[in-house]
């Protein structure tokens, strides 16, 4: 992050002699010299510190004079444990883009410019510490302009380990379809333009990956991106070339415009402002209010959005349900399907980054995919704990590491469903512990037996410790917002085994150290189909409405949610939830979601998780303000029925009243359920996570109203409240119980997924 040279020109300017060098604990520095001149030192290092740079802790003691002659910047020190930060993958800073826009630069149009201040970091770093050597820019060899910048300590390229230019770093090719070369350098980026601008695809090698590339405008090569690709209706992203073209496009706050701009450089979701008239093409985000948008990150997205002054669909270079490529070779391989022509680079990626994805909710920027720019920056703990390695959940999976009082979390991996997928998962694993060369004392894991992840752990360790999937969500948002217990969660998700074998998914936790009391859920139904109904949210809402009337609803064809069957269907249905059979009961507040879409009329089918509840939230009418009833039954645990809320969308049905009205109202008496129960669970401090807090709507409208009754809600900001959140939480659970009991020869803490009801 240009620490070092930052220590040596504030060293300097002091009159200080000693040294500075990085190493696997960090980075050391010896000063000597007058002690007011030190102490002012100090203060400056933390206070003038380079912008990327983040001290997490800075110790500092007294020694007896060396009689050092000057200030030196020493050689980096590998030995010993390694305990330093990654870097992220850094956007391109303002002085580089200059650069490469100027003519009279030796870097003009080079596509692989950078300096300490930004360009690749983890995508390209092959061991700590992070040097060259390290690096996959070990192969290019400095030409001595840039030998010169980089042992030079005021220059801004001092250290710089990607630093090259057109006359000795990485360069830029062009491939058709089978994979023929064709243009080098920048003729490569011009007949890559020229391929887009036809309404051809073209697979980009990035920074951590290829993307596919079409021109956003053109409904036709959207249109042939979807079906080459499998990816029916999930949104895609757009790059635009500027911020003005952004701002054409989307309303963007301040906050969502300081959040397109950062370092970071995510895709960040805001609402268009004309999705009739924008110019965008409909089946870029097809029903879809929101428009994902990201600025170019790095010099080639730069040149190439200058080129071609347009927005462009920039998605992962993948079929639907793989990882991103990242290798020349591969990609040609496995996407020549899909690209018209593939624009590549022979800069070897060490492995895959993909874009990141942040929203602003509740006056607070949220990522929903960390990746690249975030990942693999930890979250810090106050203590100390052993060495736990994570393998997350099933779906948006991550992984994590923790080492000492910092977890570091991997990039997103995603769902572990294909072959490819979970070999990237186990490739990652792996990954994290070479770098830090750490050997695990435990391994946490999904509580879900058939889980990959879950089932990997176990093959590393056999007495892997499970953690219940919600109970790691709490633990992940504690975590994160640095709360020790008692807490009230409300975990609210699609789906997560639950201790007593059920799916959970609308439940409210005490984490109270026991590890957690079940203080409330939903009131279960059977899901008709089991993984079906998760793709037909008309099956949700026949679960529902069986769970009253039993095989009674059957004699009533022509009514909702039945209506949405054919004969057969309901014939086979009926008969598996008569025996219950493939129909296994859930407390889901995501399939609840589903299920309203569903008599709503929004959404029968889907094509990628979350779409019905997308849609269902894109409908509210925000002038609503009264609300669904949910009952609250029992106690020990408090079941909040749902009952109600049928008849009274029942009600509204046959009056006509409008989808915007009832989806607000639903979601209102969402919001005022929990709201009451959190009221008789009696405690002040309250988290919101799982995959449902993703709904903005619904995360806002509960913070405001916890607020005015007098709570103290968090919820997530630099981790996802999905599931890509799930490793942190497993290891905080983890390190949790083993702060309260040793762990035993098979390394298992026993009772360790005990509750207390």
């Amino acid at each position: 992050m240009g620490f070092r040279p930052f220590v040596f020109r504030l060293a300097e300017e002091l009159d200080l002699s000693g040294w500075v060098l990085n190493s696997s604990h960090g980075v050391f520095i010896e000063v000597e010299g007058a002690r007011s001149r030190i102490d002012d030192f100090l203060r400056r290092v933390n206070e003038e510190k380079p912008p990327r740079a983040v001290i997490f802790s800075l110790e500092t003691s007294f020694l007896e004079p060396r009689g050092y002659d000057s200030f030196e910047i020493r050689e980096s020190d590998d030995s010993g444990s390694k305990t330093t930060l990654i870097p992220p993958d850094i956007a391109t800073c303002a002085e580089c883009l200059a650069e490469i826009f100027d003519p009279a630069d030796r870097r003009y149009h080079y596509p692989f410019t950078n300096c300490t201040n930004c360009g690749p970091r983890y995508s390209i770093l092959k061991a700590l510490p992070y040097d060259r050597p390290n690096t996959s820019m070990e192969a290019f060899r400095m030409c001595p302009a840039c030998e010169a910048e980089y042992r030079d300590p005021r220059n801004r390229r001092f250290h710089a380990q990607p630093n090259a230019c057109p006359g000795c770093g990485p360069r830029l090719q062009w491939f058709g379809a089978p994979g023929e070369p064709g243009p080098e350098h920048h003729d490569a980026l011009l007949r890559t333009a020229e391929a887009i601008r036809a309404g051809k695809i073209v697979a980009l090698k990035g920074l951590g990956g290829f993307q596919l590339i079409a021109d956003a405008r053109n409904e036709e090569a959207v249109q042939r991106l979807r079906h080459r690709k499998h990816r029916e209706e999930k949104p895609f992203a757009l790059m635009v070339p500027d911020l003005t073209s952004g701002q054409a496009l989307c309303h963007l706050s301040e906050q969502e415009t300081r959040l397109l701009t950062a370092v970071e450089a995510p895709i960040v979701l805001a609402r268009r402002l004309d999705s009739e008239n924008d110019g965008i093409a409909r089946a870029v985000a097809p029903r879809n209010p929101i428009l994902g948008v990201m600025l170019p990150s790095t010099p080639l997205h730069h040149l190439l959005m200058r080129e071609l002054g347009f927005p462009v669909v920039a998605t992962s270079g993948n079929l639907s349900g793989e990882p991103i490529c990242i290798d020349n070779g591969e990609a040609v391989h496995r996407l020549s399907g899909i690209a018209d022509g593939f624009l590549a680079h022979d800069r070897p990626i060490v492995r895959h980054v993909d874009d990141s994805v942040a929203r602003v909710v509740a006056g607070r920027e949220q990522i929903l995919r960390r990746a690249r720019g975030y990942a693999p920056l930890p979250i810090h703990a106050s203590a100390p704990a052993p060495t736990i390695l994570a393998t997350g959940a099933h779906l948006k999976n991550t992984v994590a590491l923790n080492i000492g009082a910092e977890t570091f979390i991997s990039q997103h991996i995603g769902d572990l469903d294909s072959p490819m997928a979970y070999e990237a998962f186990q490739r990652v694993c792996q990954d994290l512990q070479a770098l830090y060369g750490a050997t695990p004392e435990a391994i946490a894991c999904d509580l879900h037996p058939e889980y990959l992840s879950t089932k990997f752990a176990k093959t590393l360790r056999p007495k892997a410790l499970p953690v219940q999937h919600h109970f790691a969500h709490v633990a992940a948002c504690m975590a994160e917002n640095e709360l020790e217990p008692p807490v009230l969660g409300i975990s609210w998700d699609g789906t997560g085994y639950g201790t007593d074998g059920t799916i959970w998914g609308g439940e409210f936790l005490i984490a109270d150290g026991t590890p957690f009391t079940r203080a409330a859920h939903f009131r279960p139904f059977r899901l008709p189909g089991g993984e079906t109904a998760i793709r037909e949210p008309r099956r949700c809402a026949l679960g529902l409405f069986f769970e009253l009337s039993g095989e009674a609803l059957f004699d009533q064809p022509e009514r909702a949610p039945l209506s949405h069957f054919e004969s057969r269907e309901l014939s086979l249905i009926r008969q598996a939830l008569a025996r219950q059979l493939n129909a296994p009961l859930t407390s889901s507040a995501g399939r609840l979601f589903d299920a309203v879409a569903s008599l709503l009329g929004i959404r029968q089918r889907v094509s990628f998780e979350g779409q019905a509840a997308m849609e269902l939230e894109f409908a509210i009418d925000h002038r609503v303000s009264d609300a669904y009833t949910f009952d609250l039954k029992g106690d020990d645990p408090i079941v909040v029925d749902w009952e109600p809320v049928l008849w009274e969308i029942q009600r509204d049905l046959q009056l006509g009243v409008s989808p915007g009205v009832m989806s607000a109202r639903f979601h209102n008496g969402l919001v005022e359920a929990a709201v009451a129960v959190t009221q008789r669970a009696g405690l002040r401090q309250v988290v919101l996570t799982g995959g449902c807090f993703q709904n903005r709507y619904l995360t806002e409208r509960l913070v405001q109203r916890l607020r005015e009754e007098g709570f103290r809600p968090a919820w997530h900001q630099r981790v996802p409240p999905n599931d890509g959140g799930i490793a942190l939480g497993q290891i905080a659970a983890v390190a949790q119980s083993m702060g309260q009991q040793p762990l035993d020869p098979l390394n298992e803490p026993s009772g360790f997924l005990r509750t207390t009801r």
